[in-house]
């Protein structure tokens, strides 16, 4: 595609879309959204991307195979659903544990929030591997 207009608008589109998937991801661990809504926000800016420019290049631009985004949320996941039968729980039995930081304050941390991740990356992972594989044909 060949319009300067479209070009210049997702390069500033593109960090406004990613954050807002960021956002949808870490709002939705306790509303409804999480990972597999900001999945498919991150892979629409990456299939704006790939559209703009080309499938090689948001390769380059994603740094990291879609195959190892997918094997790496689906460990995650099974992690965060093996993690309770370590300390006598049902499988995918929810675990909290609390972190202080200096900038954040107190965080809460749980198993559902890896779960969400792994949902995050797999997502992302087949969706762009999806639009990846529909551009070089």
């Amino acid at each position: 595609m060949d319009s300067v207009i479209l070009k210049t608008a997702i390069r500033f589109l593109l960090p406004l879309l990613l954050l807002a998937s960021v956002f949808l991801f870490l709002r939705g661990h306790n509303d409804p959204g999480g990972g597999f809504v900001g999945g498919l926000v991150v892979s629409g800016a990456i299939a704006l991307y790939a559209i703009i420019d080309s499938a090689s290049a948001a390769r380059q631009m994603l740094r990291v195979s879609p195959r190892i985004l997918i094997g790496s949320g689906l460990l995650i996941s099974l992690s965060s659903g093996l993690a309770p039968l370590l300390t006598g729980r049902p499988f995918l039995t929810g675990l909290w544990t609390t972190a202080t930081t200096v900038g954040l304050g107190e965080l809460h941390i749980g198993t559902p929030l890896l779960f969400d991740l792994g949902v995050y990356l797999v997502v992302t992972g087949v969706t762009v591997v999806f639009i990846f594989s529909l551009l070089e044909e």
